[in-house]
């Protein structure tokens, strides 16, 4: 696939490139690409009195592909075992397919990449990519009202990486399939009819069972090794935290696999010469079971858990702070009336960017820092391309940009841009996100009291001669 510019469209495209290029320069050292700190707020950590975290994918950082490969095949031998074709089990997991941010339709079976007001970038049917009278077949005008909840599923999570897989699978083979006939809006297989709406319940359904029932959490215990990444700068970063900072662990995960995952990843090693200290020392306040995003309105229950039997304490923890302890449920409104701090003393640092960073930014007020695994390759992709950006920027032709510079990303290509327009997630994250980067451990580069601050921008679009934009366009900053 190639795909052919203006000479207007292709020079703002590359002085974007160029543009965010010189930002992540500015910002990190090539030679750590990808270990520094993205500021879109100004945020002074000499006045963050305290520093919360979520537990997955933030402290516990999973092993890809590993973990996403797990997942998938728990979700798929679920569905073969409701009912699903035992072909199905010829899928396995391809890491380069998916990306967060994507939107399900389940009124059609596609993924869509779309950017913040709705636009369709990209579009799918299982594997297959549509293009042109394809997408309009399906979207007239290649937009989508993306508040249509009902229709329109966005695939935000790290957890979703999976998820995201097996819907192209399904859609894959049931359209390849020759038992079946295929309907705009599902499959027919004799009397009965199976819709892309019902398909996506079994799978949301299958994913709940996976949790609910802790089956994908007992596997992963069952080889951490495997699945998790042990970090022996964790333990620093949180003693360092600690030494100006009240810090909380807050999670959705029960007590018995917070404790296994946290003893992994914080505990001295049997052979360390390192004092023995208990996971639970490196925090002034722990609380599971927090049903986020539930947590950061009304919440839920606050109640002491048994930290020798796991179970939950019957009865409303009314009581002042015991160090050590460890709370299931509550609210963040709790949370700030037991470490005696206000929303803008607090620095949040979570994966989710509905769960953790936006609502706690919206209805805390909150300062928030967002993990972005990804950032790492899609800087990669940037800097391995800087010279064949600079020297496309040079020539005043018609150029041909080939389909092989975006797939550095992946099939789906990157997280935060199609071409020069931003993507619903990347939209997302310069509005909620105060800070971001590839891994919390990030914040080890920077003193206690350093200030993020972030770079001056216009309120509006800067104003340009329809001549001045033809020769050299306006400059627009992801970052």
């Amino acid at each position: 696939f190639v795909l052919f510019l203006s000479d207007r469209l292709l020079l703002n495209l590359l002085d974007v490139l160029l543009s965010i290029l010189q930002n992540c320069t500015n910002q990190c050292s090539y030679s750590r690409l990808g270990f520094g700190v993205f500021i879109n707020k100004s945020v002074n950590l000499g006045n963050i009195k305290c520093y919360g975290f979520d537990m997955d994918y933030t402290l516990a950082i999973y092993k890809s592909p590993e973990y996403e490969s797990l997942g998938f095949e728990m979700l798929r031998d679920r569905l073969v075992s409701i009912g699903y074709p035992h072909e199905l089990l010829r899928y396995t997991y391809d890491s380069t397919f998916p990306t967060r941010g994507l939107v399900y339709d389940t009124a059609y079976g596609n993924l869509l990449k779309v950017d913040s007001h709705g636009n369709v970038l990209v579009c799918t049917h299982g594997f297959t990519y549509l293009r042109g009278e394809e997408v309009h077949q399906y979207y007239p005008n290649q937009f989508i009202q993306r508040d249509d909840t009902e229709r329109f599923y966005i695939l935000n999570t790290l957890f979703n990486l999976s998820e995201t897989y097996l819907y192209a699978c399904l859609v894959d083979f049931f359209t390849d399939c020759s038992r079946y006939q295929n309907y705009q809006l599902g499959f027919k297989h004799g009397d009965l009819f199976m819709s892309f709406k019902s398909m996506f319940q079994d799978v949301r359904d299958a994913m709940n069972f996976l949790h609910d029932t802790g089956s994908l959490k007992e596997r992963t215990l069952k080889n951490l090794d495997k699945y998790v990444i042990r970090d022996p700068r964790i333990p620093l970063f949180l003693e360092r935290i600690k030494e100006v900072a009240k810090v909380f662990l807050a999670t959705n995960s029960n007590y018995n696999y917070t404790e296994a995952i946290l003893k992994y990843l914080l505990d001295a090693p049997p052979d360390s010469k390192s004092p023995r200290k208990s996971w639970r020392s490196f925090f002034d306040l722990v609380v599971v079971d927090t049903q986020k995003p539930l947590f950061f309105g009304e919440g839920t229950v606050l109640r002491q858990v048994d930290m020798d039997t796991g179970k939950l304490r019957i009865g409303t923890y009314t009581g002042h702070l015991h160090h050590g302890t460890v709370y299931s449920g509550g609210s963040s409104d709790i949370i700030c009336d037991l470490l005696d701090v206000k929303g803008k003393e607090i620095l949040y640092v979570g994966d989710h960017i509905f769960g953790d960073i936006l609502k706690s930014k919206k209805r805390q007020g909150w300062k928030t820092f967002l993990v972005v695994p990804e950032l790492a390759n899609e800087l990669r992709v940037w800097t391995d391309n800087s010279i064949m950006f600079e020297e496309l920027r040079q020539l005043d032709i018609k150029l041909k940009i080939t389909y092989t510079m975006e797939l550095g990303y992946g099939k789906m290509g990157s997280l935060l841009r199609y071409g020069s327009i931003k993507t619903l997630f990347a939209s997302q994250l310069l509005r909620y996100a105060d800070l971001y980067a590839v891994s919390c451990l990030s914040l080890l580069q920077y003193p206690s009291t350093h200030l993020f601050r972030a770079p001056n921008v216009l309120v509006t679009p800067t104003k340009c001669s329809i001549y001045h934009e033809e020769q050299r366009s306006c400059k627009h900053y992801l970052y």
